[in-house]
């Protein structure tokens, strides 16, 4: 599932484990592991600003930028811990089908929901949002983008903890939603050290089904693991604790703008109830 090109982002060329982009006026580049083929362009690469190596450390530091999509404003900047920046382009399929799938005044518990796309556009189509995330900036840098974006009031609960022990404490309180997302890493620790692992990804499938609304109407998984296939996703949601109606896999990809190829980026599947 291609991301549409935005005039705001452009995905310029990839290979040799890298990808070059533009962000706004920006050029940076960036690991990716899945770009295995050779550059297309190589000149084009003398043009980025800022690198980051394959060890996710940036050469020279740059200053926070903001980019607009839809209404939605976005502050993006990069630390020396991680290579991401913000914002994940390829995702803006998953932004349409929430507003295609959710009604006003919906429910959706957005899980590992870094800085908060995701949370904004369903609170924009009228949700009612739980954005959970174990970080804290990274709550703090959604709340932000709430912020810039002129959404301070929306209907969006922050909340720092982690996923399993969350759906744990809304399902005891009988709290319930029409849509769940969950974009979980390969790896990573709660705010009071809790561990998670993405091979609990069944269990907490198991843990989502059971916060499901009776009305519900889409529980969105989307993975960046290396390991894993579209097949692994669509046997997960398979589960016979979900009852998933329809199911649709596949993955999301940008396209390059100078090579013309496809750089896949992230698997997704997504269960359906009519």
């Amino acid at each position: 599932m291609e991301s549409p090109q935005w005039d705001q982002f452009e995905l310029i060329d990839s290979g040799d484990g890298q990808k070059l982009e533009r962000w706004g006026k920006k050029i940076f580049i960036r690991p990716e592991p899945k770009a295995l083929w050779r550059k297309s362009n190589p000149a084009l690469w003398q043009k980025a600003e800022a690198v980051c190596d394959e060890n996710e450390r940036w050469n020279k530091p740059f200053e926070k930028f903001f980019l607009e999509r839809e209404g939605l404003k976005f502050d993006l900047h990069a630390s020396q811990e991680s290579k991401h920046i913000g914002l994940f382009p390829e995702q803006e399929p998953h932004w349409r089908a929430i507003k295609s799938a959710m009604k006003p005044g919906d429910n959706l518990l957005n899980l590992f929901a870094y800085t908060g796309s995701a949370s904004l556009v369903a609170a924009q189509a009228g949700c009612r949002v739980t954005h959970v995330d174990a970080s804290r900036p990274a709550v703090e840098w959604a709340r932000e983008n709430a912020g810039l974006s002129g959404m301070e009031s929306a209907p969006i609960r922050w909340i720092v903890e982690d996923a399993m022990t969350y759906l744990r404490r809304e399902e005891k309180r009988g709290n319930r939603y029409e849509a769940i997302l969950l974009d979980p890493p390969s790896f990573g620790r709660g705010p009071k050290g809790e561990l998670w692992k993405i091979e609990k990804i069944a269990d907490l499938l198991d843990a989502c089904a059971k916060v499901l609304s009776p009305n519900r109407r889409m529980l969105l998984l989307t993975m960046y693991n290396l390991e894993a296939s579209a097949l692994t996703l669509d046997s997960l949601l398979k589960t016979d604790s979900l009852k998933a109606g329809d199911i649709e896999i596949g993955e999301l990809a940008l396209k390059e703008s100078s090579g013309g190829r496809y750089l896949p980026l992230s698997l997704y599947g997504r269960a359906r109830w009519h």
